[in-house]
């Protein structure tokens, strides 16, 4: 069991692999890859064009555990909506990254930035944006916004990127996102959506000499559950889990 499933109703982690080039869009090109996913992963068997001409491969998400996969026009994205183990998400993300430079003609020159992030969903009937300053904190400058009588804080969505290296081409970024919009605060009716919480680690730019995109996420994701841990679970996962439990 990955020890960061049970902070969250739902929990996932994803690759996003940039490039610099137009990614094939021929239909023989693309259905050859999803059909080469299919052989490891046969319960894969969603395939469909979105409207914005993305290609996705997925599997049934009633169950609430499901992979899915995606080629847009400059990305191809992979992603697992709570594995049963880090190790089940690496294995389809690797699996990808190992396929590209064949199938889809991607050199390690030709990437824009590789993405690892983990994502955290908390399902919440209420002010998101209220709930995330109350449970969080906001910085000693803006309390007296906070403290106006009658306020109502509507919008309150903390991020921040930082470097790893002097190089600034290693990053991490810590996004919160809420759902609540003016109207329902107006209202006082709100429905049950989730606040997110997604923790990235990034390399830009063409990778290393001789470095291997599988190599460089196992970097990536070495990085992102040290920093998580350190410095993401108990300042902002707990907190904010605590804050709906209490409310």
């Amino acid at each position: 069991m990955d020890p960061f499933s049970d902070l969250a109703d739902d929990y996932y982690i994803n690759m996003n692999l940039n490039t610099e080039m137009t990614l094939p869009q021929q239909r023989e090109t693309i259905l050859s890859f999803f059909e080469r996913i299919q052989k490891t992963y046969p319960t894969m068997r969603n395939f469909y064009t979105r409207e914005t001409g993305d290609f996705v491969l997925e599997e049934d998400k009633e169950p609430g555990s499901y992979r899915w996969i995606s080629i847009e026009p400059r990305r191809v994205c992979s992603g697992f909506v709570n594995p049963p183990d880090r190790e089940s998400a690496m294995e389809q993300h690797k699996l990808v990254l190992e396929l590209i430079p064949y199938m889809l003609s991607v050199s390690p020159l030709d990437c824009e930035a590789l993405d690892f992030m983990l994502g955290f969903d908390f399902t919440y009937e209420g002010n998101h944006d209220e709930l995330v300053a109350d449970a969080l904190g906001t910085s000693s400058a803006l309390d007296g916004l906070t403290d106006i009588p009658d306020a109502q804080v509507i919008n309150y969505e903390p991020a921040i990127t930082v470097s790893l290296d002097d190089s600034c081409r290693l990053q991490a970024r810590l996004m919160i996102e809420t759902r609540t919009s003016a109207y329902h605060v107006r209202r006082g009716d709100y429905p049950k959506e989730q606040i997110s919480v997604y923790f990235t680690t990034r390399k830009y730019g063409s990778l290393d000499a001789g470095a291997t995109f599988d190599e460089t996420l196992d970097v990536l994701s070495d990085q992102n559950e040290r920093l998580l841990g350190e410095s993401v679970v108990d300042e902002v996962l707990r907190p904010l889990k605590l804050a709906i439990s209490t409310r």
